[in-house]
């Protein structure tokens, strides 16, 4: 296949899998370790989400520990944004199709999951929320199932670097993250790791129309 003939089936297979996904509820594992000027700290946060189609998704926070700073400027903001992200004006902005990338064949891959493809994928706009990397589709069901990318602008002023890798995983016929891993360099010299770990799936709404074969390959 051609870079675009997988990207194009990407954005259909996600369509219908977006269509069929009603509900999930999960559990997610916040960590932040910062090495630095003017001092090191770190941070972890629990958090149970549940989501519901098409733009709602709600956090109970379980526990938080560590640095009360990074809990509330870097995890509580990332909650927020992923909020505001939901919105149909920011997915269309950011969500990975021809409009907001441009894609090129690398070539191929066996994951755990199966054979991939292999994207190189470079944002049209200088936007934090798109990315510049490559993307692993998998060959059978045209999900992203890894990404390793950088941002395509800089999240923030005190970062010169980040490195993101985000795996994906099957959670019935739907394909949700598993854990993220970034590293970034600060300006004035420190380096941040930040994770999320992903737990405890349960797809807890499904749209009928799924139950007809209405996505495709299922």
């Amino acid at each position: 296949m051609t870079a675009e003939q997988v990207a194009d089936n990407l954005v259909q297979r996600n369509r219908e899998r977006a269509r069929g996904l009603e509900a999930y509820h999960g559990t997610r594992i916040y960590r932040l370790e910062y090495r630095g000027f003017p001092s090191s700290r770190n941070a972890e946060m629990i958090v149970d989400v549940d989501y519901r189609s098409p733009a709602t998704k709600n956090f109970s926070i379980r526990s938080e520990t560590g640095s009360h700073f990074l809990v509330e400027k870097v995890f509580q903001k990332m909650l927020q944004s992923e909020k505001d992200a939901l919105s149909e004006e920011n997915q269309a902005r950011v969500a990975l199709n021809r409009e907001n990338y441009l894609f090129t064949l690398s070539g191929g891959d066996h994951l755990p999951t199966g054979q991939s493809y292999v994207l190189s994928v470079e944002p049209r706009t200088s936007n934090k929320l798109l990315y510049r990397g490559k993307i692993w589709v998998d060959a059978k069901e045209f999900a992203v199932v890894r990404i390793d990318a950088t941002p395509a602008k800089n999240p923030s002023f005190w970062t010169k670097e980040t490195r993101i890798e985000q795996l994906y995983t099957k959670v019935g016929d739907f394909w949700l993250p598993v854990s993220n891993r970034s590293s970034s360099a600060i300006r004035l010299g420190g380096r941040a790791n930040f994770t999320i770990d992903y737990q405890d799936y349960r797809i807890t709404g499904i749209n009928p129309e799924r139950s007809a074969g209405k996505i495709a390959g299922n």
